[in-house]
């Protein structure tokens, strides 16, 4: 029972540090990566990115034509109704041959959007992993959308709206933008637009997406323009790097075939997250229908102190609400940031990290409700990294890279077989027959998938004027530009399975600046910054440079290093990585009286192929716990066992497995929450 009561001082003052963390707007910028900087040369991560470079992302791309086996009931009776499967880029083909109003559109509205997000993670693959076969794949999908694009003379660009809503533009004269997606799929297409050109030089469907960008600007914001927000969180972040892009490079307009007026993407970023709340006058041109919160609509984004709504929605506005606030620093914006953020770690987040208890509206749920069967959306788990991602980037503080290296390590794996071609939508920490599927009537999560892990390298390093920031631990060599000295970092590590990571620093030059590298808060017995899970770990961090040792005091998450830095330099971080007992703050009764086991980044859980006796195990608070490196099992995998206890009370074996890798061997019950004693 000790065990199930650690972290209870946490506990008594949660509600007063969030309460305190939420009135907090210090800003620290500092700055990840581009992608050409950074080389993975990782045991754990390189063969997953090789499988996802070399077989995910055209099974997304094939299934998006169409090309796949339904294995999902509602899908097998579409192609008997059919006669074929759906194909995404039908819808395309369509409107360019100036189809309207047919009533028939393949897939759900939000089809374009998937086909731009699969883009955008492939045009990041291709900028580190080079493909000309891939590349000629996208330019030619590229070429149908610039050709469905070209028979709108204002640049309106969405199949689902022209082929069953032409007269409802924007979800305006009743319609509803939250399904008809107008606006998410413009922001998809603009950020896909983006990455293709900064992994290509190509400037064609930046042209398509320059152009769209323009028409939004024309028909949407202040009186007397229309009073549109996304009907779904992604295009406030997308549009703003439209303005970075411009804005750091002023020479590419010259290359464009539209015109360019960067600040006025800026402007409909911030027209986009301020107006939410606002909706005119009842009866006035400027009116428009309030979407409550589940679409984050209910008041005003600085007004709001929790994380609201549909789960998915709200952690992409929120990521755009950062990204903001690193361009114009506004209180407002920081003050918002952090109240989402504290409010979804502190309260709403699951131990695999994923996000959004409720089937339903696909919500998150009220504070600490948070039950084992919850329905955690892979895209949820995913839009909450890129989230913390940008908080790090905004605040400088290791705690947000713990959280996304949650969902790196847990929920998002989880969403993908290890053969790279079957997915999870929902995620339960507890299930008896959850079976990944080929396809989806609403494929949204192996697109999702891919924008993160083919981003993933650029958030293994950040820098600002005085220092280097470590964030993960990653195999890897990065070139890292440091006040014109760049400083080359060399990474071998074999972390999540071992504890033991390796730095070489090599600067340009002899010269003295800060190296900070992150320790997890799992790795100093704090299981979550505001004890909403408390853990302890006997074992302490170790820390050397040049084989000395460097005390181990973290501030904001990271050990600062501040010396005169030189080629050889060499850093040794060892983390505790042994079997450690998870347990919940009792303020989550659904959970109460349970444990969960965990190492390192990883949480594992009980799969029925390996404990026949799955729901009748009980496990004592104080079991030992052994962890062992299976090579042979799950692509090679560390396994926790130990003693557990039957209904009988008497002593049974168990073994627990990572619980990304469920699923993986046939579909078992499994569980991650198991009662103790």
């Amino acid at each position: 029972m000790r065990l199930l009561c650690l972290g209870i001082a946490l506990q008594i003052s949660l509600l007063a540090q969030v309460t305190v963390a939420q009135s907090v707007q210090r800003t620290h910028i500092i700055h990840p990566l581009k992608l050409e900087q950074v080389k993975v040369n990782d045991l754990f991560w390189s063969p997953k990115l090789n499988v996802w470079d070399s077989k995910t992302v055209y099974d997304v791309f094939d299934k998006l034509e169409g090309k796949y086996e339904p294995d999902r009931k509602d899908l097998i009776e579409e192609k008997a109704k059919l006669g074929r499967t759906r194909n995404a880029f039908l819808n395309f083909d369509l409107v360019a041959e100036g189809k309207k109003n047919t009533g028939q559109h393949d897939g759900p509205p939000w089809y374009d959007g998937l086909v731009y997000e699969t883009i955008r993670g492939a045009a990041d693959l291709l900028a580190e992993y080079p493909d000309p076969k891939l590349e000629q794949k996208i330019d030619s999908y590229i070429d149908r959308i610039a050709a469905t694009q070209a028979v709108d003379p204002d640049g309106y660009l969405n199949t689902y709206t022209t082929l069953v809503k032409p007269d409802q533009r924007w979800g305006t004269n009743g319609g509803d933008d939250k399904w008809q997606h107008d606006v998410y799929n413009a922001g998809m297409l603009i950020e896909a637009a983006v990455h293709y050109y900064k992994a290509t030089g190509k400037t064609k469907l930046l042209d398509v997406a320059t152009k769209f960008s323009n028409f939004m600007y024309r028909e949407m914001g202040p009186s007397p323009k229309k009073n549109v927000i996304p009907g779904h969180g992604g295009p406030e972040e997308a549009i703003l790097k439209l303005y970075w892009l411009f804005r750091d490079e002023p020479a590419l307009k010259a290359k464009m075939s539209v015109p360019v007026n960067e600040n006025q993407y800026y402007q409909l970023a911030r027209f986009w997250i301020e107006n939410r709340g606002y909706y005119g006058e009842k009866d006035g041109s400027h009116a428009r229908k309030s979407d409550e919160s589940y679409n984050q609509d209910h008041m005003s984004v600085f007004q709001q102190k929790t994380i609201e709504g549909h789960a998915v929605r709200a952690t992409l506005l929120a990521t755009g609400v950062a990204a903001t606030a690193l361009e114009n620093q506004d209180p407002r914006y920081v003050k918002t940031a952090n109240a989402y953020w504290d409010n979804m770690i502190g309260k709403r987040m699951f131990i695999t990290g994923g996000e959004g208890a409720i089937a339903d509206g696909e919500r998150f749920g009220k504070d600490f409700f948070m039950p084992e069967s919850a329905y955690l959306e892979s895209c949820a788990a995913i839009g909450s990294a890129f989230f913390s991602q940008r908080m790090n980037e905004l605040q400088a503080d290791g705690k947000y890279v713990d959280e996304m290296e949650r969902v790196l390590y847990n929920n998002l794996l989880s969403s993908i077989s290890l053969q790279g071609d079957h997915y999870f939508y929902e995620n339960p920490l507890v299930a008896t027959d959850h079976k990944r599927w080929a396809w989806h009537s609403c494929p949204c999560c192996p697109p999702m998938l891919l924008k993160m892990v083919s981003a993933l390298p650029g958030f293994i390093y950040a820098y600002d004027d005085d220092a280097v920031y470590v964030n993960l631990f990653i195999g890897s060599d990065a070139t890292i530009p440091h006040k014109g000295n760049n400083v080359a970092i060399k990474q071998i590590t074999q972390y999540p399975w071992k504890g033991e990571s390796i730095l070489e620093v090599d600067p340009a030059t002899t010269k003295v600046f800060t190296v900070k590298v992150r320790i997890p808060g799992w790795a100093q017995s704090k299981e979550n910054p505001y004890g909403l899970y408390s853990s302890q770990v006997s074992e302490p961090v170790s820390l050397k440079v040049n084989g000395k040792p460097v005390a181990v005091q973290p501030q904001n998450g990271y050990v600062a290093i501040r010396r005169t830095w030189k080629k050889g330099d060499r850093i040794e971080l060892t983390l505790p990585m042994q079997p450690r007992i998870v347990s919940p703050n009792d303020s989550i009764q659904t959970i109460k009286g349970k444990i969960a086991l965990a190492s390192g980044p990883i949480v594992y859980g009980l799969e029925g192929i390996d404990n026949p006796s799955l729901n009748d195990l009980t496990l004592p608070a104080n079991t030992s716990l052994m962890l062992t490196y299976k090579a042979d099992l799950l692509n090679g995998v560390n396994v926790i066992t130990g003693q557990a206890t039957d209904k009988n009370a008497k002593p049974v074996s168990f073994t627990a497995i990572p619980f990304y890798t469920f699923g993986n061997r046939g579909v078992y019950p499994y569980k991650v929450w198991v009662a103790a004693k």
